[in-house]
């Protein structure tokens, strides 16, 4: 059993590996036709600066200079504060929502309305209300990050069979129970997907507050270089945020793999695998 588990393991490690490959291929083939592009003047370089400078803006930005450190701390607080607050508020409200149809019926077409309003129509307005600090554009991540884990969350707790409410009325259980026991490790799943897309959409939701009214941030300084025609530079932040967005939604994705093991039928079997091996070597100690 266990040779046919390190096979197995060699065998991902090895397809891990061919797909890596293949996408560093694809990657430098698409930076070597770019350069050659700009080279052979098929490529504006005023526009699409040279691969080769962009390399040189990030030894610039973050080595020699140094300067995108500020700007770069200051955005990932903004989307930390925001997505916590946003989607803590979400959950919640939901929770809340989801226990009282009375409740339900009267609050949710609101928070509709709500996520149907433009966030850059929004935006003018909350700054107008907080001012052109760091609160407001805190607020507008903060909103941002709102409907997503309502949504799931609320989904996720009114998505529980009744057939299994039923039967914890039956045996007892109090509301309370029925919540910590029941509906919240149902809506788990849906709860964490909302959460992904809350994170993901936060960055998004950082940048539009920066863009309306900033002094500081990687969207003030991507609205700097462009307009003083500095694309490297620009480049180099698109590609910063890009790096960003990709990194923090990988974090949720395995966060979500620990947090709802069940919804993973190999990490379930790979624990019950280890609790029985646990198991066994108890039983044989105390045997």
């Amino acid at each position: 059993m266990s040779d046919e588990g390190d096979l197995g393991a060699v065998a991902a490690k090895g397809r891990t590996r061919g797909i890596v490959a293949r996408h560093a291929g694809i990657l430098v083939a698409l930076v070597a036709a770019w350069e050659i592009s700009c080279r052979m003047g098929w490529l504006d370089p005023l526009f699409f600066p040279y691969p080769s400078a962009i390399l040189l803006g990030f030894w610039r930005l973050y080595i020699t200079q140094g300067n995108i450190w500020p700007h770069l701390g200051l955005t990932m607080l903004e989307v930390l504060v925001g997505f916590l607050a946003g989607s803590a508020l979400g959950i919640a409200l939901a929770v809340c929502v989801g226990m009282s149809d009375r409740l339900r019926r009267y609050l949710k077409p609101y928070v509709v309305v709500l996520e149907a309003t433009p966030r850059i129509a929004i935006g003018p307005v909350i700054i107008a209300a907080f001012g052109f600090g760091w609160t407001s554009k805190t607020a507008i991540v903060m909103l941002v990050c709102f409907f997503a884990p309502f949504v799931n969350t609320l989904n996720g707790i009114v998505g529980v069979e009744p057939e299994k409410q039923s039967m914890f009325r039956s045996m007892g259980a109090s509301k309370v129970q029925t919540f910590t026991k029941l509906l919240w490790p149902s809506a788990l799943p849906e709860i964490s997907a909302g959460l992904r897309l809350a994170m993901a959409s936060a960055l998004g939701g950082a940048l539009v507050a920066e863009f309306i009214a900033s002094n500081a941030g990687l969207g003030v300084l991507i609205t700097q270089y462009t307009g003083t025609l500095n694309m490297a530079s620009a480049f180099v932040c698109v590609l910063t945020l890009s790096a960003l967005g990709y990194f923090i939604f990988r974090g949720m994705e395995e966060l979500d793999r620990i947090v709802v093991f069940w919804s993973d039928g190999d990490r379930t079997d790979a624990m019950s695998r280890r609790r029985k091996a646990a198991w066994r070597a108890k039983m044989g100690t105390t045997s």
